[in-house]
């Protein structure tokens, strides 16, 4: 078994002079940093008074589940002998947060690639090879909730 870390320092940027002297006193703003990467200006859901110009956690774990598909996939493809032309994903995530014994929380996230293959490319494997990307997903295998893949092979 081998173990990964993952380092990140997150620091809250949101400070306006009387810390959080009351919940309208303070802005929501962080900044996302990791040894050797550019550092992510972030912000909470403009639902929980964050600015719309930044990035949430929320975002961010949309992305996450789509990345990490996107990567297995590409794997399986490539070891399958599917070439993958381009693949571009616009999934949404659904969460709710008035919920009568849990507090906020996300109900899924629907993944929807758009994916070319070359011509020589066995389309119906393609698609199978989505289920298979889904069970090895280290994300998807963290995460409590469903995550559906209605991929779109062109």
């Amino acid at each position: 078994m081998t173990e990964h870390t993952y380092e990140v320092t997150v620091t809250w940027q949101g400070n306006t002079g009387t810390g959080t002297s009351g919940y309208q006193d303070y802005r929501r703003d962080f900044l996302v940093e990791a040894s050797g990467k550019p550092a992510i200006e972030c912000s909470s859901d403009p639902a929980f008074l964050g600015d719309p110009k930044k990035w949430n956690p929320e975002d961010f774990l949309v992305a996450s589940v789509s990345a990490c598909h996107k990567l297995w996939y590409l794997h399986l493809c490539a070891v399958n002998k599917i070439t993958v032309l381009s693949y571009v994903d616009a999934p949404i995530g659904r969460m709710i947060d008035t919920h009568p014994t849990r507090k906020g929380h996300f109900t899924e996230i629907v993944l929807r690639p758009v994916i070319e293959l070359s011509k020589e490319s066995d389309k119906a494997l393609a698609v199978r090879l989505h289920e298979e990307a889904h069970h090895e997903c280290f994300l998807a295998n963290s995460v409590n909730f469903p995550i559906r893949c209605e991929p779109v092979i062109v």
